[in-house]
């Protein structure tokens, strides 16, 4: 399977750099110099340039991609703009890229889709840390094609040493990423130098000019004769006598006839229609939304994937990737998030980040998370199975997104590597006694009781008095506790934000063994994200989990200060203390809401052993 899938004879190209380095001028210019802006669109260019351009009344090209106001007052690229254009020997698609690091979520946009990367750099600064970091994306998104457009030379006179230094200062960053090779271009892109025509600034120049090597670049065909993958979007089932699968194909081929497997149950059949709005169709390869109506009636549903059965996608919920982190709030190793892959959306979390890249040396360095827009290699895990190629094979089906639960942001973009070998190696052993066995015995319903507040707000004391009361009615308990707890199990975590999602991930895993051994457990803990919270809902069952939240105003939990936490974090002694500088997320809606500053530690614990009875867990 190809690498890079160039379906249509276009060549996709993407302009990337750091801020202030000329890749919307030169852009600009590209379709000015290859006359693809119209007489009109050039009148109000000229109009806008004399309101908002940079360049002292000529013209500036970099308003022809610079759409929103934002960008205009700025003077800076915020979105990705894609434009067309056309030479008599070439059709091109080309992307404008930010080059801010605040928005390099848009920059690995414009890169998951191109066959080209131009890397600009401004020939009077040199290599900067956006040059790094975006060659780094490219190579991690199989961009196997580079331009180093070496731009406004003539800030340095067309200094052909300048031009040549930073060409071998580049050339040891390419070969430490990979890449096959890269051609440099020394370049003005607003006088157009270099750009269409040869610069006679710089005779010493001898190589193509920018579009004459772009008019010369091979692109890698479409790989039609490789294995089928077709990922289901949708079932297609308008009444009883038409069930059909549609989708768009995203590698191979396939025609009538042809036997096909469905990746993740295995069941094998053969393919009867292509159907489409136009009719039927004799055969149908890369890039067609089709309809394929099957054989045999099997079980498939949205995010199944249809594929050759000589040659299948890995079937795994633990694998190797790379990641690139984009939210302001840094990775939680541990925390459930949203995976999104194709058609498929399915909970996912990073069970271990084994580095993140130093982009000023592209060192790999140990790390326990990832602030915005930095790199790093993680294994992660999926409630469902995923199925995937590696990214390098193919980018539809080894590329995913990760979103997050609660601001449905787009937090992390990723590319496969491999399935992790236990992955496929681990399978969980039935057993004899089940979990309801277990409750009968002890004559209650298990349940998990998980009390969250601040710290001070007498969620100890009051899940304390609620398991003796359980205990004088028989039932059988076991109080989980934050202090106790840190003391053993979770004696090796801290308390970053990191650490905390961690040491709930661990409880939550503790509280659901001990429920499926029929116990009613006592959960307290500060547990101060909501996404944590739920996580340990779903690893024990939404129908055993009881969330009672001790709301406790601040100001009186400062007051009992059992501990002298808050004294040390207000003096600064301690640091990451929530409700002061970490936060504390408030349930939305827990199942049971305790106000101690209306209610008595006795009259709450009281409170919850009705609620339970209420719901027959105790009798």
């Amino acid at each position: 399977m190809a690498k890079t899938l160039n379906r249509d004879g276009v060549l996709r190209l993407i302009t990337c750099g750091s801020v202030d380095d000329g890749k919307s001028t030169l852009i600009g210019r590209l379709l000015h110099d290859s006359q693809a802006i119209m007489d009109d669109t050039l009148s109000t260019l000229a109009n806008d340039s004399r309101k908002h351009g940079t360049t002292g009344g000529e013209i500036d090209y970099a308003l022809l991609l610079d759409g929103l106001e934002a960008e205009r007052e700025q003077g800076i690229t915020i979105d990705v703009a894609w434009r067309f254009f056309a030479t008599p020997r070439r059709r091109f698609i080309i992307a404008d890229t930010p080059g801010h690091e605040q928005y390099t979520r848009n920059m690995a946009t414009g890169a998951s889709t191109a066959d080209l990367a131009i890397i600009l750099v401004d020939a009077s600064k040199g290599l900067l840390p956006q040059t790094r970091r975006h060659s780094f994306i490219a190579s991690l998104m199989g961009i196997g094609q580079i331009v180093l457009a070496v731009n406004k030379m003539d800030l340095v006179d067309f200094d052909e040493a300048r031009f040549r230094a930073i060409v071998d200062e580049y050339t040891a960053i390419a070969e430490r990423l990979g890449f096959p090779g890269f051609t440099a271009i020394p370049m003005a892109a607003r006088a157009g130098l270099n750009l269409a025509c040869p610069a006679a600034e710089m005779p010493w120049y001898q190589g193509p000019t920018l579009i004459a090597h772009l008019e010369s670049i091979e692109l890698a065909a479409t790989d039609a004769s490789g294995p089928l993958r077709f990922p289901v979007q949708w079932v297609n089932r308008p009444d009883a006598h038409f069930r059909g699968y549609a989708g768009t194909i995203v590698a191979g081929q396939v025609k009538p006839g042809d036997p096909i497997v469905t990746a993740r149950s295995g069941k094998a059949t053969r393919v009867a229609r292509i159907v489409t709005v136009d009719g039927d169709l004799a055969g149908a390869g890369p890039e067609a939304a089709v309809t394929l109506v099957l054989e045999d009636e099997i079980d498939i549903s949205r995010g199944d994937m249809l594929v050759s059965p000589e040659d299948r996608p890995a079937v795994a919920q633990q694998f190797a990737a790379d990641l690139i982190w984009l939210d302001e709030d840094e990775l939680k190793p541990g925390r459930s998030y949203l995976l999104k892959s194709g058609p498929l959306t399915t909970p996912a979390s990073v069970t271990l980040l084994k580095h993140r890249i130093d982009i000023t040396t592209l060192d790999e360095r140990p790390a326990r998370t990832l602030a915005m827009n930095e790199i790093g290699l993680a294994n992660l895990e999926t409630t469902a199975p995923l199925l995937f190629d590696p990214y390098g094979e193919c980018r539809d089906t080894g590329g995913f997104i990760l979103i997050d639960r609660y601001t449905n942001n787009t937090v992390g973009a990723g590319m496969i590597r491999h399935a992790l070998r236990r992955a496929s190696n681990i399978h969980l052993q039935p057993m004899t006694v089940t979990q309801a066995q277990r409750s009968a015995l002890k004559g209650h319903q298990p349940a998990v009781i998980w009390f969250t507040g601040l710290s001070g707000s007498g969620k100890s004391t009051i899940a304390n008095l609620v398991e003796a009361r359980l205990a004088a009615l028989s039932c059988h308990t076991y109080a989980l506790d934050g202090d106790n707890v840190r003391h053993g199990l979770n004696r090796d975590l801290g308390f970053t934000d990191a650490d905390r999602v961690e040491n709930i991930r661990r409880i939550g895993e503790i509280a659901k063994l001990m429920a499926d051994a029929g116990l009613i457990v006592t959960c307290s803990f500060i547990s101060p994200f909501r996404s944590e919270r739920e996580m340990a809902r779903q690893l024990v069952g939404a129908e055993r989990f009881i969330e009672v939240f001790v709301d406790t105003p601040i100001e009186i939990c400062q007051a009992r200060d059992p501990k002298g936490l808050y004294a040390k974090a207000a003096s600064g002694e301690l640091t990451n203390f929530t409700g002061i500088d970490s936060p504390y997320e408030a349930p939305e809606e827990p199942q049971l809401h305790i106000t101690t500053s209306t209610m008595s530690e006795a009259d709450a614990a009281e409170a919850i052993i009705n609620w339970l009875r209420a719901r027959d867990i105790i009798g």
